[in-house]
């Protein structure tokens, strides 16, 4: 019965470190870049040189 609660407060302290964790990491502005992830990801390959010259 004593490892049940032991688990039982392991458990919660470690879902209120990750709860604590995603608040500090929105109140920081992680997410607040809504524009440039589509548009980061349409440009992300530079172009190919061409290797051979034309005369």
């Amino acid at each position: 019965m004593s490892a049940i609660i032991i688990l039982l407060v392991v458990s919660i302290s470690v879902a209120s470190l990750f709860l604590f964790a995603f608040l500090w990491s929105v109140k920081s502005g992680q997410y607040d870049d809504e524009l440039s992830p589509p548009l980061r990801m349409l440009f992300d390959d530079k172009p190919k040189e061409s290797t051979s010259t034309k005369q």
